[in-house]
């Protein structure tokens, strides 16, 4: 007889290898699942506190602070507290050695208090320690040191680092001013809008250092007499001394500007330089509503009461620079501006508004821009003899100007634009004389004489504002009579320019 043969069918060896496989993927599921739970329980155990020695780290060995003005506060300053350790730590107090009475103030975590207590720190972990400072105020007039200690505590162990910060006195200015000098002793602190009332003559004497509040600006009803010299100039700028706040850069817009209204006259500002203002600012009048100023260094409304220019606003020596929006704005107004130089500013260097007297002679008026000004579409200098209201409507202005031994320059095709509205009825009367223009075109109805167009002027370096001029530039030794006064260097005025 034939062994019989043992037949097994293809379904029978699929379905085994099917069954071999799901329980081989059921195995390795059950392998996974079992890792994963590994792994997380050995997640959740927790490491033990540590609780007796270790150490603490301060990210600086000194919590260092700029000068501050006395009774005003500081910017927020801030250090890290490290946990370099691989256990957990629980830092007992975070605290200032002089406790309440210190000038400074912490806040941990958080938590605000000159002692803050309990504070859980992870391994590897770091905590913020923030800090402010109010100094009162004594009879020293230079800069005097204020000082602390923060201390931080581990197991009964103190880790600490010194705290210090500068105090400098100042007088400071809330409300009206009257005829009065201030002198260079001590600096001004300019609070709120102060105004000096109609009639007033506010002096100030060479070497005077004046700071604006941020949102403040200085009024001018009366009169304005600054007396800076070429080594002693008149400054005025924000209040913010304490520069790391702005990480030691000059911005645009710190604080307002100075607002002749239409009642100021006899303004003399010689010698002075105006930096980093231009912000518009707000005033909140008794009845609660609010007008805002129109964002401007220098802005002059105009005093129908006077014609010639030097009798509105003399500015003679100056610099106005980094203005968040003009460098001199006027509705109008009478101004005879010498030797000056304005420039970087977010709008114009010079808008003149709805007519007005204005003589500018041996002036440098120049953008580029810069990281925080953008010079995209506002032109260097405006000469218009109206003000638009609307699309259609605007409110027109007589208006004369005149321009010598001036250089008008920045980085737009056109950076002089001269127009006028309301012909044979609003008078447009502008002559610009022996003045290096860029501008591709310009309004036929004004005066040029003796003008170089479109020519580099080579300035030394536009990058750090040196304006002065290099050898074989066209403006030097340009300048034609009549000249007036010495320049910025406080030589003779022989360049075509404020250098």
């Amino acid at each position: 007889m034939r062994a019989a043969k043992s037949v097994i069918s293809h379904e029978t060896v699929q379905s085994d290898t099917t069954i071999t496989m799901i329980i081989l993927r059921n195995s390795l599921f059950v392998l996974m699942l079992a890792f994963i739970a590994g792994v997380a329980l050995s997640g959740c155990k927790k490491k033990a506190l540590l609780t007796d020695g270790g150490a603490l780290r301060f990210s600086a060995d000194t919590l260092l602070f700029d000068t501050v003005f006395t009774s005003v506060g500081s910017a927020t300053y801030k250090i890290k507290l490290y946990n370099d350790q691989d256990q957990p730590v629980t830092v007992s107090s975070v605290r200032l050695e002089k406790g309440s009475t210190s000038p400074f103030h912490l806040n941990v975590n958080g938590i605000s208090g000159n002692e803050v207590t309990q504070q859980r720190l992870a391994a590897h972990d770091s905590m913020y320690v923030y800090s402010t400072v109010t100094i009162d105020p004594n009879s020293d007039l230079s800069p005097f040191l204020v000082e602390d200690k923060l201390i931080a505590t581990l197991n009964g162990k103190d880790f600490t680092v010194p705290v210090v910060a500068f105090g400098q006195n100042a007088r400071y200015v809330y409300d009206t001013i009257g005829t009065e000098t201030w002198d260079n002793r001590l600096p001004y602190v300019i609070l709120n809008n102060p105004n000096v009332t109609k009639g007033s003559v506010l002096t100030v004497e060479a070497g005077t250092r004046i700071y604006v509040h941020p949102n403040s600006r200085l009024f001018i009803e009366g009169s304005l007499i600054i007396n800076g010299t070429k080594n002693d100039s008149v400054v005025f700028q924000s209040d913010r001394i304490d520069r790391s706040y702005f990480s030691y850069l000059d911005l645009p817009g710190e604080w307002g500007g100075l607002y002749f209204t239409s009642d100021s006259k006899n303004n003399r500002l010689r010698w002075a330089i105006i930096k980093n203002g231009g912000a518009s600012t707000s005033l909140t009048f008794s009845n609660g509503t609010t007008a805002y100023v129109q964002p401007a260094a220098i802005q002059v409304d105009n005093n129908t009461l006077v014609s010639d220019p030097a009798d509105g606003v003399l500015i003679e020596n100056c610099s106005i620079q980094n203005a968040f929006g003009y460098g001199l704005l006027t509705f109008g107004g009478k101004v005879k501006m010498l030797n000056s130089l304005i420039t970087t500013c977010g709008s114009q260097n010079i808008g003149v508004y709805q007519g007005g007297n204005v003589d500018f002679s041996q002036c440098t008026f120049v953008n580029y821009g810069s990281r925080w000004v953008t010079h995209s579409d506002a032109p260097v200098v405006s000469l218009l003899n109206y003000l638009d209201t609307s699309n259609t409507g605007f409110i027109p202005g007589d208006l004369k100007a005149r321009m010598r031994n001036c250089i008008i320059y920045g980085s737009l095709d056109d950076e002089l634009i001269c127009n006028n509205k309301n012909a044979g009825i609003t008078a447009f009367d502008v002559q610009i004389e022996n003045c290096l223009v860029k501008a591709k075109s310009y309004n036929t109805a004004v005066t040029f004489l003796n003008c170089i167009f479109n020519t580099d002027p080579l300035f030394d370096d536009t990058d750090k504002w040196n304006y002065r001029l290099k050898d074989g530039s066209p403006a030097k030794n340009a300048g034609m009579a009549p000249l007036y006064g010495s320049n910025l260097d406080d030589q003779g005025p022989s360049n075509i320019g404020a250098y």
